[in-house]
């Protein structure tokens, strides 16, 4: 029996030690990056303990140029010691960082009970940091701007010695793709991302170890135009912009040898360029691809290049030139079609089943000359064709040969030839291919490509409504077909990032994407297009429209919103930190023009179906919202003097919005519209005394508007979260799963895959069918049925808020978040007389829940606190 005992204490110890591990090591919320330029960058990690309870009472992080020493606990760069912390997150605080230098680095830590787990070991790598500079030249060929074809580069040189690393960095104006002894660099596409080109230009860093061999080797260089030399017009006036130019690009190839020598192959005008196969690209168009003209091999060291000319130098777009640190666009997801159609001899029509943004390949066997276009286009007319009335509306071109969303494809004629564009992306589920001369087409030769940031998915929402499953799988497609490096508003018709449709999506973002790293690009984007007056565009990045029109803190609350949330999931500040005084100078300009606390500058409640509330309301509350972030963060970066100064502001401008807009007799704002109502409750604008007899009100409303919305994007964001949150979440579920004209689920049982721009589905033009400006839905489903939310307080889901609801109308439902601690559950099944609620709440972690009023549970009250662990709870109707 003794012996039975020690072995059941052995085993129980070895367990709770082994339960303990140290993961998901990041820096700057990547994995294993390269190219890092970030004198001080972020690490983070997570507790891996599914012990009830688990925590982490302290850490120590080694960090080394030498994997040996990090693995003897030999930091000799960085060595914390043991910090008394539960954070996870952490900015380096050791040795100055060299440049062009990996460093390995792991974490140690110490649970509650004294138990000590470490991290594997990691690695990050600088690049351009603490002043290093680039040698190469930045060079073009000597053509303008309205040079339809795409330059080709190419350099050769020899490698004598044994390669230790090879690291190619290479900035751009426009796009590229990359060779190396013709095999293509990398997986991202369309890079770099899309910056004010001349205010910040981005560059890349790509590890060539692999592909450069000892002897002779080649590099090749092909260029996009991309929005840096847009083609052709658009109302929005990129063809304008003030750093429009021939594409160009500068390049280090830095070489180091096993000897510890380092050698470096750069830009210049020895570099001898060419065209080829590649006659024209247009983000916002299209591509058109002549295989006659391309010259095979051309990337490869035995290619003859005596035909080509020597590159031209050309000057920097800009005097900022930073890391693209963040995750890139690729080809994320392949799709075949679900249907082809021969119309004729020289007409085929593809449908994939679903709407997406991306591009299209094709195989094909053609004669010399053959002339294929491909049409992409969201939906049919009803001749069965491809119809663009709805999407082509804002398309100016002035040239009949560059056709909308077309790519134009001319064959060689030589066996098997496959196209797929490089520097273009469209929106799309339909692909009409016609020929100049007959040819023969399966439905495997033409495949789709979702592409979009490729940002790892943390969220997963199940439910037993089909309807709801296909509207979070809708919104998160739209979502991600409107993240190219930015936040967008649709991918085919503008590919604009305007600000409104970004904050309003900003929590289906964050619960369902680990976004950061695009979102902290994009706030950069901000501070490069605010004006000295603190003045924000309509869209970002602008070739300078959108100054004057459609701004105004309903839109460009982005500066204030976007920040404010990344921090609340994350539990990073740095995005916070680095935009303060920007929100500063935003709020003060309103301020300046505004002193009563109301402002008419706005675009007010966008595409409403019948009623739309006064402008002055929802821009004014807009502009509370952004005077309460910057309060708060003021309390938390300690500044005082401003946390008193817009503490006050933010109180003025409440008081002045219910002063005139509210009735606190009846507890109705205006006319009692939906977005009226639901507005002031949604962002705290209502008396707390009064807030029960607004949303009686708001409720009322509804039932009044037959559970359908009378709303437009600004009263949808609000509408199911006032509803939810303040006494009605039956209301808001109805609301939200209503299947009939307006409603989202009308766009669903309609065939919907995306979200739509419009309530309406029949409008004739101007009505794009993939937007993301309607896509709070999907966080509100996390937020009222998963109850699940977190605190600026504790942020990052540090202390996670548990309030759930039961709709009598779902038998089961599942939300999943993996949040900065790890995976955050809230799960339920309901009978008609209770609910089982299963909960994970990750190690380091607590939750405040509230059960719903209408359940009781045994020997638990209403609201209580969990720790970390997994717990399950009986729930009967009262």
């Amino acid at each position: 029996m003794m012996l039975k005992s020690i072995f059941v204490a052995l085993f129980c110890f070895i367990n709770i030690v082994a339960q303990s591990q140290v993961v998901a090591l990041r820096c700057e919320h990547l994995e294993r990056p390269i190219g890092i330029d970030n004198p001080s960058p972020r690490l983070s990690w997570k507790l891996s303990d599914a012990r009830n309870g688990a925590r982490q009472l302290a850490y120590a992080i080694q960090v080394s140029t030498d994997s040996l020493a990090v693995a003897a606990n030999n930091g000799n760069v960085w060595s914390s010691g043991r910090i008394e912390s539960d954070d996870v997150l952490i900015a380096y605080n050791g040795k100055k960082l060299s440049a062009f230098t990996r460093y390995y680095w792991r974490v140690t830590v110490w649970n509650e009970l004294g138990k000590e787990a470490t991290s594997d070991i990691s690695h990050f790598e600088t690049a351009f940091i603490h002043g290093a500079t680039w040698k190469g030249t930045w060079i073009s060929d000597s053509k303008g701007e309205d040079e339809a074809a795409a330059p080709y580069f190419r350099k050769t040189f020899n490698v004598n010695k044994k390669i230790k690393t090879a690291r190619a960095y290479i900035a751009v104006g426009g796009l590229y793709e990359l060779y190396v002894n013709g095999k293509k660099v990398g997986d991202e596409l369309l890079t770099p991302a899309y910056t004010r080109f001349d205010r910040r230009t981005l560059y890349l860093t790509h590890d060539v170890t692999n592909i450069l061999q000892q002897d002779r080797n080649a590099i090749g260089v092909l260029l996009g135009n991309g929005w840096y030399n847009h083609q052709p017009l658009a109302v929005w006036d990129f063809h304008r912009a003030p750093w429009r130019a021939r594409p160009t690009f500068c390049l280090d190839l830095r070489i180091e040898y096993d000897d510890g020598s380092v050698e470096t192959i750069t830009s210049g005008t020895d570099w001898k360029t060419s065209n080829g196969g590649l006659t024209f690209n247009a983000i916002y168009v299209g591509e058109h691809y002549d295989a006659t003209q391309e010259q095979p091999g051309w990337n490869t060291v035995s290619f003859d290049d005596s035909q080509w000319k020597n590159a031209s130098p050309r000057q920097a777009p800009s005097q900022e030139i930073v890391a693209q640190v963040m995750h890139g666009i690729k080809a994320v997801e392949e799709i075949k079609p679900k249907t082809l159609k021969k119309i004729n001899d020289t007409t085929y029509l593809y449908d994939l089943g679903k709407n997406i943004a991306g591009v299209t390949s094709i195989k094909l066997r053609a004669s010399s000359g053959t002339v294929v276009r491909l049409k992409h286009g969201e939906r049919l007319n009803s001749e069965g064709r491809v119809d663009m009335s709805n999407i082509d509306i804002f398309h100016k071109s002035n040239n009949r040969h560059t056709p909308f969303q077309t790519d134009i494809y001319t064959a060689r004629g030589s066996g098997e030839e496959t196209f797929k564009a490089r520097f273009n992306y469209k929106g799309f589920q339909f692909i009409e291919v016609t020929s100049s001369k007959p040819i023969s087409l399966t439905i495997d030769d033409v495949t789709g490509f979702f592409m979009h940031s490729a940002v790892p998915v943390i969220g997963k929402i199940s439910t037993s409504n089909e309807l709801i499953n296909k509207l979070w799988a809708a919104t998160n497609n739209s979502y991600r077909s409107n993240l190219y490096g930015y936040p967008t508003d649709c991918p085919q018709r503008e590919k604009n990032g305007w600000t409104g449709d970004a904050h309003i999506a900003i929590e289906t973002g964050l619960f369902n994407f680990d976004g950061i790293t695009v979102y902290e690009k994009w706030l950069a984007d901000h501070r490069d297009e605010q004006q000295p007056n603190g003045v924000l565009p309509a869209i970002i990045p602008t070739g300078g429209w959108g100054y004057t029109w459609a701004n105004g803190p309903d839109w460009t609350s982005t500066i204030a919103m976007i920040p404010w949330n990344v921090y609340r999931f994350t539990g990073d500040a740095k995005i916070l930190l680095d935009n303060y005084e920007n929100i500063k100078r935003y709020v003060d300009h309103i301020d300046e023009l505004y002193p009563t606390g109301l402002t008419t500058w706005g675009l007010g409640d966008w595409v409403p179906v019948h009623s739309k509330a006064p402008l002055e309301l929802t821009s004014s509350i807009y502009y509370y919202v952004d005077v309460d972030i910057l309060a708060k963060a003021a309390a938390l970066f300690n500044k005082q003097e401003d946390q008193k100064h817009y503490s006050a502001l933010s109180t003025k401008i409440k008081n002045a919005i219910n002063l005139k807009y509210l009735n606190t007799a009846t507890g109705m704002y205006g006319a009692g519209l939906q977005t009226e109502l639901s507005a002031p409750l949604c962002w705290n604008i209502v008396p707390e005394s009064l807030r029960a007899k607004v949303a009686a009100n708001l409720a009322s409303r509804v039932a009044t508007d037959h559970y359908h919305f009378d709303v437009g994007i600004l009263g949808a964001r609000a509408i199911l979260n006032a509803l939810s949150e303040n006494g009605y979440p039956d209301v808001a579920y109805k609301l939200a799963s209503q299947n009939t004209y307006p409603s989202f689920g009308w766009w669903i049982v309609n065939g919907a895959t995306t979200l739509y721009e419009n309530w309406k589905i029949d409008s004739k033009n101007d009505i794009s069918l993939n937007h993301i400006m309607f896509g709070d839905i999907g966080g509100w489903l996390y937020r009222a049925l998963g109850g699940m939310q977190p605190t600026h307080e504790e942020p990052g889901f540090k202390k996670i808020i548990l309030t759930p609801f039961f709709p009598d109308e779902l038998t089961s439902f599942e939300s999943e978040h993996e949040s900065p601690y790890g995976k955050i559950i809230s799960r339920w099944k309901r009978t008609k007389t209770s609910v089982t609620w299963d909960v994970t709440i990750p190690a380091n972690t607590t939750a405040a829940v509230t059960i719903p009023s209408t359940y009781k549970m045994d020997r638990q009250p209403g609201t209580f606190t969990l720790t970390s662990g997994k717990h399950t709870f009986l729930l009967r109707k009262k």
